[in-house]
């Protein structure tokens, strides 16, 4: 790898990987902003359902070769193609009813715990380092002062929306309820998000610490999830094509953050485990926030900002860590 030639342990090679990918991830926001009447629930179908089939194509030939290997993992696939297709929709929901910033703290912030739970429970050979603790420690912290510092939230979530397209197009059927209820379903909704995130995220590492290929996962997981996604684009689907803006749009957020951006996040996955592959993705709010600033014109308070410093904080310590442990070696 190019990446070894500069002297990066594999588990640095992996953390760039996720850096990357919540790089690509950060920028859906401000590229929704220039398609403002799609509906996030289909905009969202179509590019995880459209990255599902392109990532599935790509990895045919290891699919095949490894189709025994998929079907001794069966239950767990299935659990991570419904996790996949489940994140959006709890995300938004969760953005709807308890706002943007609780909303976005809430799965964002969850992801990286639920992902430890998950290697605690049902990986016994991982321990969580005193680097790690540290990390999210100032992370959430970062992550809560960037989403309440900041007046007019730009959108965080891979799939990226504004809270104004959340409060338009999301399932609304908890609307009529009082305030502190529909407070009270948007934070359990957001621990949905939270939770389904990190499953994915933990399902594809433990696929390919069964002896699956990265590529073979990833587009199995995806091709799954393509299947129960592309179908909802019959009821949300309106308008992806309706302009050539709404189309450039549509084909970006499908081509690059999901297709580009699971890429390397299946990479990255090869040699770093899922809490702190999690955990590195809290760079996409500081991207999507920096572009937001630069881009739609967003203000961020002093307060939103030391939160985006604490952020930075927080990857560089989990990203220069030097550990072998998690690596399973160059052949996935």
């Amino acid at each position: 790898m190019i990446v070894n030639r500069v002297g990066l342990s594999p588990y640095q090679c992996g953390a760039t990987a996720i850096l990357f990918a919540a790089v690509l991830w950060g920028t859906t926001g401000v590229a929704a902003s220039f398609a403002p009447n799609i509906s996030p629930l289909g905009i969202g179908a179509f590019a995880m359902g459209v990255a599902g089939i392109i990532q599935a194509g790509l990895a045919y030939k290891k699919l095949k070769l490894q189709f025994a290997c998929l079907v001794q993992q069966k239950n767990i696939l299935l659990l991570s193609a419904v996790a996949l297709a489940i994140y959006p929709l709890a995300f938004y929901s969760s953005m709807r009813l308890a706002g943007v910033a609780v909303g976005t703290v809430v799965s964002i912030g969850s992801a990286p715990l639920f992902a430890a739970l998950l290697e605690y429970l049902f990986n016994t050979t991982l321990s969580l380092t005193k680097r790690w603790l540290i990390s999210v420690v100032i992370g959430l912290i970062g992550i809560a002062l960037l989403a309440f510092g900041e007046p007019h939230m730009p959108d965080l979530s891979p799939l990226g929306q504004t809270a104004e397209q959340v409060s338009e197009h999301a399932t609304g059927y908890l609307t009529g309820q009082a305030a502190p209820q529909r407070q009270l379903w948007g934070i359990a909704l957001g621990l949905l998000a939270g939770l389904t995130y990190a499953s994915y995220a933990w399902a594809a590492r433990a696929m390919i610490d069964s002896g699956v290929h990265s590529q073979a996962a990833i587009g199995g997981i995806f091709g799954l999830g393509a299947l129960l996604l592309l179908p909802s684009l019959f009821f949300t689907g309106d308008n992806l094509f309706s302009s050539t803006g709404n189309a450039l749009v549509s084909v970006y957020m499908a081509l690059i953050p999901m297709t580009l951006g699971y890429i390397a996040f299946g990479y990255g996955l090869r040699h770093i485990n899922a809490s702190s592959a999690s955990l590195l993705t809290l760079m996409e709010p500081v991207v999507a926030a920096i572009l937001a600033v630069l881009i739609v014109g967003e203000v961020i308070s002093p307060l939103g900002w030391f939160g985006m410093l604490l952020i930075m904080v927080c990857l560089w310590v989990q990203a220069t860590e030097k550990r072998a442990d998690d690596s399973i070696g160059s052949e996935q």
